[in-house]
């Protein structure tokens, strides 16, 4: 595993920092906004404000990475609601990466009340206090999602926060995502910052409803996810769901084209380069419309230009 000093702290434009992946060649978090990505992109689309009025709730938390989305639930829960008994479990391949987040003590400027707790969870992987049961599963994601399952967890949210589907595919796959829906509860959200259509293909084959969450900082929306025959109760009754909007035109007919196929990997074991180049065999064989022909069509609109990736 990378040591700590390979994760230099990178300034985002709200003031937080994020790391740099050598291995993907991505950063952690939008340069848009570390900080602001944890509470827009996954906090208020999985309605936590709303959650945490229940006397107990639980999270998933896929790509753990720095800790920033763990953070920002806990502290919008106990903020709600300071007795409501929260389960986290988060999964991470990398234990350096959230010992390296709090060895450059990157909560100073959170103004977090959790960074013992956060240090902790980094360093031991598992934390017991009267209202916090967390572990950190370090490991392949596609295994220990997999034993989770297994053991009977349902998460009322879950947090896919991986990296980008063309450098991370084996976490954006339908038989992956078949796992999450399989531990999300049935009233249950799962959200993502991702709005691709390969990614959002295979949220609607593990038979999820999905919709739109509000651009943050960029162009592009983010990805809500519920069990589809649960929709309606979201929708109509118990919840303002101010962040959960219906697609688009433009995002339907995105999910009609070549960039809608999604990548696989049946035994959830294949490596990035096999899972990429099924899908790439796919998409040549395929007869739906070519992406460009869609981008195309919607290049003089407010959200054509979001949805780019092929």
């Amino acid at each position: 595993m990378s040591d700590l000093e390979n994760f230099t702290p990178k300034l985002t434009a709200d003031g937080s920092f994020t790391f740099v992946s050598q291995e993907f060649g991505e950063s952690f978090h939008s340069h848009y906004g570390a900080k602001q990505e944890s509470f827009f992109k996954f906090v208020e689309p999985t309605q936590l404000t709303t959650v945490a009025q229940k006397p107990a709730l639980r999270l998933l938390d896929i790509c753990y990475g720095l800790g920033y989305n763990t953070a920002a639930a806990l502290q919008t829960i106990w903020a709600v609601n300071p007795n409501c008994c929260v389960e986290v479990i988060g999964l991470e391949v990398n234990p350096a990466v959230p010992q390296a987040a709090i060895a450059h003590h990157l909560f100073d400027n959170w103004n977090c009340n959790y960074i013992e707790i956060l240090s902790q969870l980094a360093f031991e992987h598992q934390v017991q206090t009267p209202c916090l049961k967390a572990k950190l599963l370090i490991g392949d994601a596609r295994t220990t999602i997999t034993l989770l399952h297994q053991s009977g967890f349902w998460a009322d949210a879950i947090f896919l926060d991986s990296f980008s589907p063309p450098q991370c595919p084996q976490l954006w796959t339908v038989e992956f995502i078949k796992q999450l829906s399989l531990c999300l509860h049935q009233d249950g959200l799962l959200a993502t910052y991702s709005c691709a259509a390969a990614v959002r293909t295979a949220l609607l084959s593990a038979g999820l409803a999905i919709g739109s969450t509000p651009p943050v900082g960029r162009r592009s929306p983010g990805t809500v996810a519920s069990h589809s025959n649960s929709t309606q109760h979201w929708l109509n009754h118990s919840y303002p769901l101010t962040a959960f909007s219906m697609l688009s035109q433009s995002e339907k007919e995105h999910l009609l084209t070549r960039a809608a196929i999604p990548y696989r990997d049946p035994e959830l074991s294949d490596s990035t380069e096999v899972i990429v180049m099924r899908r790439q065999q796919e998409q040549q064989a395929s007869s739906l419309e070519p992406t460009s022909h869609w981008r195309k069509r919607w290049l003089l609109g407010t959200q054509g230009r979001d949805f780019i990736e092929t």
